[in-house]
């Protein structure tokens, strides 16, 4: 990312039936990735070291986070600490920007 800002709707794309991811920005803050999910697309259960933040920008679909089941829709801002167990299913096309911290 070259701007002070961007728009992340100009990145969105799907691909058919699967999950692309762009980063954004990396740095020793953290890094910023832009999901997007194809509908009837799932990630399983998995953790990450680090704790971070999902926004999601267009689409719908449920995030489990450590068992909560959380309704992914436009505008939803999710927290989620380092090792915390979570799954996210598309129910239909969803993009979503990851936010990772280092510190």
């Amino acid at each position: 990312m070259e701007n002070k800002w961007e728009s992340m709707r100009d990145h969105i794309s799907y691909s058919t039936g699967g999950i692309m991811s762009k980063v954004i920005k990396k740095d020793e803050v953290g890094d910023v990735t832009l999901f997007s999910m194809s509908k009837d697309t799932d990630i399983s259960t998995h953790t990450s070291t680090k704790a971070g933040y999902v926004y999601i920008i267009e689409g719908s679909g449920v995030f489990n986070l450590e068992g909560e089941d959380i309704h992914m829709k436009p505008g939803v801002f999710i927290f989620m600490d380092a090792n915390a167990k979570h799954s996210l299913s598309a129910a239909e096309n969803l993009s979503f920007i990851l936010i990772l911290r280092n510190v």
